[in-house]
Order: C-alpha cells, then structure tokens, then sequence
C-alpha cells in the first residue's frame, strides 16, 4: 500500500489524482489540502478518509471541522498545516499541485523528510530550483513531474545518460490564440482566454496557456529538471497536443512520448514509477489523426515565452519576477481589472524595475514576490 498525500486536492490536478485512487486499490490518502473549497473538501474527506486535511485560511478550516466532526479527520489551517503534511511520517509521496508560491515551504520540508514529491506546481521550480534540486540530489529524493511536457521529457529520457541530450524539444498547443496577430488581441476577454482547444484545466493555468507564459515558466523547470541552459530548449508548436515533448540526443535520434491529451497519465506514471499500469481512457488513433503538425511560436506576438528566456539569462531572482508580476497580472485579468495585453505589460515593467539578488534565500524569493506585487499595486494607483 503506497501512502501518498495531495496538495491542492480541489483543483484539477487534485481530483484527477484522486481519480487514480478510485481505480488503484493499493494507494491510500493520508492527507489532502486545499484552498477554500470547504463543500469538496468534505466530499474528499467523506470518499478517502485521510488522517489530515487542511484549508488555506483558518474560517474555511473553522467550516470543515463543523461539517466532518463525525469523521476521524484532524483539520489543520494554513502553512502550518501544509507542513505538517510534509513531514508525516506515514506519507510516502507528496503530490504537490497547489497553485502559487505556498508550494515551496511544503516541497523543502518533505524532501528534507525523504519523502518522494510528485510536483505539479511550476512555482517551486521556477523560483527556487536552485535551492530544491541540490536538496534533492543531497536527500536521494526523487522529483517526479507531473506536467504532461516534463513528464513527457522524463520519460523520454529513461534509460539515456543526460550528458548525451543535445536538445529538449518542448512542445506547445499554441493555446486559444494561435496565428493571431497583435491587433487582434486587443479586445481579447476572459471568456475568450478559458477556451483552450484541447486541455481542461485550472482558470490562472488556461490562461498562462494562451499568453504562452505557461510555456516560458516550463522551459524554466525545464532548466532545473534536467540539467540542461536554456540554449538546449527549443519551443514548438504542435496543435494536436499528441507528441507531448521530445528528446533530441547527440547522435541525431529523437525519442517522443505520444499519448491522448490526458493529465492522468503523467499523474499516475509519477505515483507508480518506474512502472506502467493499465489504464482506462481514449487511445491515439493514428488513422483519424491522419497528420500532426509543427509551427515555430511567435515569441513577438506572444511576449511572455520570450521574457522567460531573459528572465533565465538574468538569472538570480528574476525568475520569481517573472513569476510573481504573471500571477499578478493573471488575477488582475481573471478579475477584468487589465485588458489581455497588459499582462504582458505588468511582467516587462516588473523585470526592468527590479534589481537582482544572486542566489536568493527562500526569505529573498518571498520578499521579492511580495515587492514584485507592491510594485505593481502602485503603479496602477498613479
């Protein structure tokens, strides 16, 4: 029986990793945590009856624990919370997919407990991974992912010395907007941004998909992932979303993992590697496909792919600019506070305002999300 705790159990990558354990006998819930979701959280806490579950805030907290004091299930709040998670002795994998920067703290104290992190959360590697993967490599801790590109890259890569990649080839929906032209975003809505043509995910996710900014912070864990400068990761467009992410290797061959766009499949490959289970769900068929497609990203158009590469070469804490001033920017739109385009506009002018720290302390990267967020509060006060 493999005990494994949920980060963000509520959210998309949340419940479609709870779906796994519906139809895998031998994993068992020890722990979930969520935001606010208090009515979901109890349907959890009622179907897989963990030892722990915690809420973000302490009202939400407050909630549950009236709704299931019947049930066996402590309810904790907060960081304090999501660290107790971490480090329960009982919890052997921790699938980190809460969304935001609150995923560090959790992921550092499980690793330093041995436990095996199965991350979803692009925060943790975009801003820290200089301090996560040392710790790591240092604890013997495997860190799985669970993103359908870097799994993809994972698996592609077994059984190949790292030193023999001559090239990652990151693939991209394009999102919603593909082909368009700047002109023609200007009028973008929410409504509009949400309709991904091929994925169903989280609303800040979607939307980071069809600025392409989804695709900058993944070329950053791709950095910390792998081992590899951001020379040796090449962007391409591919709508059909079938070819996942490929590998290219010094002698010329490309190695590809294939597969129906489906987040269960990464998600279950990290819960049981190295092996593979059955799983029920639609198959690629290559006669209806009949062609799949590549086109280079307009990196002019789309600015947010093109940022992230000089947020890499700057190095140091500008990475979590750029992460911070998106997630800014991002529910700014969401709450139609900025028109579409701005968002790239927020990212540029936190960048060019910011004065590095080399080697930021994790203090360092939650101070600068925090001034990151200030700066740009106060700009559109003026």
């Amino acid at each position: 029986m493999k005990k494994i705790a949920v980060l963000g159990s509520t959210g998309s990558i949340g419940t479609q990793t709870l779906e796994i354990v519906r139809n895998n006998r031998d994993l068992q819930v020890v722990a979930l945590a969520a935001g606010s979701n208090v009515a979901k959280m109890e349907e959890q806490v009622r179907e897989f009856h963990p030892a722990l579950a915690v809420m973000w805030g302490e009202e939400a907290a407050g909630e549950l624990r009236v709704r299931i004091k019947d049930t066996g299930t402590r309810v904790l709040a907060g960081m304090s919370g999501l660290l107790e998670i971490a480090v329960m002795e009982e919890m052997e994998v921790l699938v980190a997919a809460i969304v935001g920067m609150i995923g560090i703290r959790p992921t550092i104290a499980a690793i330093e407990a041995g436990k095996t992190i199965a991350l979803a959360n692009k925060e943790t590697l975009v801003t820290a991974g200089h301090i996560i993967m040392p710790l790591a490599a240092q604890r013997k801790v495997s860190v799985l992912p669970v993103d359908s590109e870097h799994s993809a890259i994972f698996q592609s890569m077994q059984g190949q010395p790292g030193e023999r990649v001559s090239k990652i080839l990151l693939t991209a929906s394009g999102g919603p907007f593909r082909g368009k032209k700047r002109e023609e975003l200007l009028d973008i809505t929410v409504e509009d941004a949400l309709k991904h043509p091929n994925w169903a995910m989280g609303r800040k996710i979607t939307v980071d998909s069809s600025t392409l900014v989804n695709k900058g912070l993944e070329v950053i864990e791709a950095k910390w992932l792998f081992g590899v400068g951001p020379e040796k990761i090449q962007v391409v467009v591919h709508p059909q979303s079938i070819i996942h992410s490929m590998v290219e290797y010094a002698d010329g061959g490309i190695m590809a993992q294939l597969g129906m766009p489906d987040m269960k499949l990464p998600i279950q490959y990290a819960l049981f590697y190295p092996d593979r289970r059955p799983m029920e769900g639609r198959r690629v068929d290559f006669f209806e496909l009949s062609s799949i497609t590549f086109e280079k990203p307009d990196a002019e158009t789309f600015r947010g792919l093109k940022m992230a590469y000089e947020a890499i070469q700057k190095g140091g804490s500008m990475p979590t600019v750029y992460n911070a001033a998106n997630e800014k920017a991002v529910s700014l739109f969401l709450d139609r506070k900025i028109k579409f385009l701005e968002i790239y506009d927020l990212i540029q002018g936190a960048m060019e305002g910011h004065k590095i720290i080399d080697d930021p302390s994790l203090e360092e990267i939650l101070e600068t999300e925090a001034a990151v967020y200030e700066f740009i509060d106060a700009g559109r006060r003026l």
